[in-house]
């Protein structure tokens, strides 16, 4: 008999996360050729399942500056995970784990190798490389030796590694016994309907008709350097061609609010938090969108964000090292500018070439929107199915 398809994730629908979004679909695409079981740790997961199970596992989730109960929590939900896995999979079985939180993947794969099933991971975020990066963790820290440690062990035992960044492979292939062929490396997409949308000031929160909007918009968490944006603002702020346009959320949303209070600049208007149902009327109205990230983004972490700037036509200025996923998409399809992370000069120079050649600006803009098509929620459920049916068809 053949056995099923098991996805462990502690954030699934309704929770309303990017995470949640994209995992609900991956596993309505699954359930074409294969029974699918989901193992969630978001309560009320059940009414949203559409032709597959759903076991809820209850979750505990404190205040994000709560970092010992935040550590303990994710600990006692990966255990509870290991002993969900443990009751729900068979020997002919496929498991797909996501790193959501970051210590769920080891005890679900040991939970899977012992039932002899199949393991796949799929990396949102890496770590230590991400608790390195948002400053949590010395990079030779015990922390961070104990994780890479713990890789070691789990990366070679899996059936296969999806990626969301090209840039990921080379951090993953630096551990030994990890092979380039059970790398596979599926984008996400666009959660807007793909099509170029006219720039015009009758559109809502578009209020300066004349000028090159640069917004900002989004999660603004550890990753992300929102003060340099706001430096760059400072720096052009005597330049009548450009305005900023900044919403968000997060800790580094908190850290720009706190510096317009200290010093308002005449080029910047913050935003709310833009709702659900008005995102795609807010991302039409500037003309050009930052995305800042810190140093050594590459491998950690990749924009999802992007794709939907994409898909209303808009082009990017990314602050990242040149081999980051996000600079390599812009580059190759020419649809964007990449700036130095966390240097305020260099992404004001950048945002000025967008202000002096608005025809080259528009340009990109139209190949965002063609360059978005491919990138769609069909291909990347295409690749996922061809990966997980493989090691499925492996195994029969």
């Amino acid at each position: 008999m053949p056995g099923k398809i098991v996805i462990v994730s502690q954030y699934f629908a309704p929770d309303p996360t990017t995470t949640a979004t994209y995992v609900t679909a991956i596993a309505n695409g699954l359930t074409t050729d294969s029974e699918v079981l989901v193992i969630s740790g978001t309560a009320h997961s059940s009414a949203a399942a559409a032709g597959f199970r759903v076991v809820e596992v209850a979750s505990w989730t404190p205040q994000k500056g709560a970092v010992l109960r935040r550590a303990i929590a994710m600990l006692w939900l990966s255990a509870k995970m290991l002993v969900a896995t443990l009751r729900h999979v068979g020997r002919d079985d496929v498991v797909l784990c996501v790193t959501t939180p970051f210590a769920l993947p080891y005890p679900v794969a040991l939970a899977t190798k012992l039932r002899k099933a199949r393991a796949v991971l799929l990396i949102y975020d890496l770590y230590p490389e991400a608790l390195i990066m948002a400053g949590l963790v010395r990079p030779r820290s015990l922390v961070a030796k104990v994780i890479r440690f713990a890789n070691g062990l789990l990366f070679p035992a899996l059936d296969a590694i999806i990626t969301i960044g090209r840039d990921v492979e080379a951090l993953l292939l630096a551990y030994s016994n990890v092979v380039k062929r059970n790398i596979h490396f599926i984008p996400n997409w666009p959660l807007l309907p793909i099509r170029y949308r006219e720039i015009s000031a009758a559109k809502p929160f578009r209020a300066f008709p004349d000028k090159l909007v640069v917004g900002l918009s989004g999660n603004l968490g550890f990753t992300h350097s929102a003060a340099t944006v706001f430096e760059a603002a400072r720096l052009l702020k005597d330049e009548q061609n450009i305005h900023f346009m900044l919403s968000g959320w997060g800790s580094g949303w908190t850290q720009l609010t706190g510096l317009y209070a200290a010093t308002p600049l005449p080029n910047v208007t913050l935003v709310d938090r833009v709702p659900e149902s008005e995102l795609e009327a807010f991302l039409a109205a500037a003309d050009v969108w930052v995305i800042p990230y810190r140093r050594n983004v590459v491998g950690v972490s990749v924009p999802s964000r992007i794709y939907n700037l994409l898909a209303v036509g808009r082009p990017v200025i990314v602050t990242a090292e040149a081999g980051s996923e996000a600079a390599l998409m812009l580059k190759e399809e020419n649809i964007g500018w990449v700036a130095r992370p966390e240097d305020p000069r260099d992404l004001a120079d950048a945002i000025r070439s967008a202000a002096a050649d608005r025809q080259e600006t528009l340009a990109k803009s139209k190949r965002a929107a063609l360059a978005a098509q491919k990138y769609t929620a069909d291909r990347a459920i295409d690749r996922y199915r061809q990966v997980v049916g493989d090691i499925m068809n492996s195994v029969r």
